[in-house]
């Protein structure tokens, strides 16, 4: 996500850019193909609300920029309710034909296992970085590399989904048409039900990591089963949640938990079990997943799984032009900088793209203002966080500068939308 999009900024700003990319010459642990954009976990870009949530601010911020990726994943939309869904493999490939066919764009397909010496260089690896190039990494700015584990959801064939016991409905029937009203597929539990599946979540056989991996979990990407170790309530007031839901088969009984189903594909024949990150062996994946009603003989076009993901201690590596300040040459940018999620990777994308251009051309590019989602990811990542404790993060409001707007939970509304009305302006300024 972010080398795409660096490259695409840094093009349109009319500079001459050679992606490299090692797939699929070397592939990863995640991927599939060779196509750039690819998504491994999630197909969601998540909510889209860019007057009442961060992410969906970015999601302005990055359309109004001319981004690549919102360009794409709008032409590839599906129904999500109010979260921004797309179709996975035409969205890559979009991504990938828009990238090759730019005039001032070439690919090369070798791997880069060195931090290179001269050029102006943008390091968009993301979180499954090659061994030989982490490495590099770690040499050169005489730190070790951070790393955490990060988890895979599975993917389930439609028609194999029993519709006689699950129902079509967004939480709280959210979205402007009847599709987005109707974007999840909602598997209803008993207590009983949900008491067994938790009993056999946690006696499930699960991965066993290398000797000497020690790292942790991201909490926005947790594995099921970790989250159902720190209580037994834990997943239904989580990816489990009942609320805003009502079963059609049965409307006057509330269920004690659901399990909720994303459409991954625009034909609707695949969907992604939300929230079902996890560690398990494949075996017993099939065997616990098969517990949920209305998933008794569900077949998975793609298992769970877990990887181990890297990334640098940005605030003490990096200045504000997303440079490594021990090699001014070469910026970072996406995930492997401490940023999570796919919008906020492409968003760093975009800025170190951008200013690499504008350094190419004897400029210099300000960072966007603090005040933006933008501008609070980059303060985070280039000084904002304590170092010591750097994790990977999520855009949210926490990470601007705060607002005064009160009156409890009415407030908070109104809050949100100072923080986004706000933003809007101080980008739309920086932008111009």
């Amino acid at each position: 996500m972010a080398g795409s999009e660096a490259a695409w900024a840094a093009a349109n700003a009319g500079i001459p850019v050679v992606i490299h990319e090692m797939r699929p010459k070397v592939g990863t642990f995640a991927h599939r193909t060779g196509d750039f954009a690819e998504m491994v976990c999630s197909n969601s870009f998540r909510s889209d609300d860019h007057e009442q949530n961060a992410v969906g601010l970015l999601h302005w911020e990055m359309r109004t920029a001319g981004g690549l990726v919102m360009e794409m994943a709008e032409k590839y939309r599906l129904p999500a309710g109010g979260a921004l869904a797309v179709d996975r493999d035409p969205f890559a490939a979009a991504v990938t034909e828009r990238l090759k066919s730019h005039p001032l764009i070439s690919t090369s397909y070798d791997e880069v296992t060195d931090l290179p010496s001269s050029g102006h260089w943008i390091i968009a690896t993301g979180p499954l970085t090659s061994p030989a190039l982490a490495q590099s990494i770690r040499s050169a700015t005489g730190a070790e590399a951070l790393a955490f584990f990060d988890a895979i959801a599975p993917i389930v064939y439609a028609d194999s989904i029993d519709m006689d016991v699950a129902w079509l409905q967004s939480r709280y029937d959210k979205g402007e048409t009847e599709d987005e009203q109707k974007a999840y597929i909602n598997c209803p539990m008993t207590k009983p039900e949900y008491e067994a599946f938790i009993d056999a979540l946690l006696a499930a056989e699960k991965t066993e990591f290398h000797e000497g991996e020690t790292a942790g979990y991201f909490d926005g990407c947790l594995p099921i089963e970790v989250m159902a170790e720190r209580g037994r309530e834990t997943l239904r007031h989580g990816p489990m949640k009942p609320v805003g839901l009502t079963n059609a088969h049965n409307p006057d009984e509330k269920a004690y938990a659901v399990v909720q189903l994303r459409r991954d594909n625009k034909l609707g024949t695949l969907y992604n079990i939300v929230g079902f990150q996890t560690k398990m062996k494949y075996g017993a994946q099939a065997a616990v997943f098969k517990l949920i009603p209305g998933l008794e003989d569900a077949s998975f076009a793609r298992l769970g799984g877990i990887h181990r993901n890297t990334f640098i201690n940005s605030p003490t590596l990096l200045d504000d032009q997303m440079r490594l300040k021990s090699h001014p040459h070469i910026r970072f940018a996406g995930q492997i900088t401490g940023v999570e999620g796919y919008v906020e990777s492409a968003a760093m994308g975009l800025l170190a793209g951008r200013m690499a251009a504008a350094e190419i051309k004897g400029e210099t590019l300000p960072p966007p203002p603090p005040e933006t989602a933008m501008g609070a990811l980059i303060t985070h990542i280039t000084g904002g966080a304590e170092a010591k404790t750097f994790q990977p993060m999520n855009v949210n409001f926490g990470l601007f500068p705060p607002i005064d707007a009160k009156g409890g939970r009415r407030g908070r509304t109104v809050r949100y939308k100072a923080y986004t009305d706000r933003a809007k302006d101080a980008f739309t300024q920086w932008l111009g």
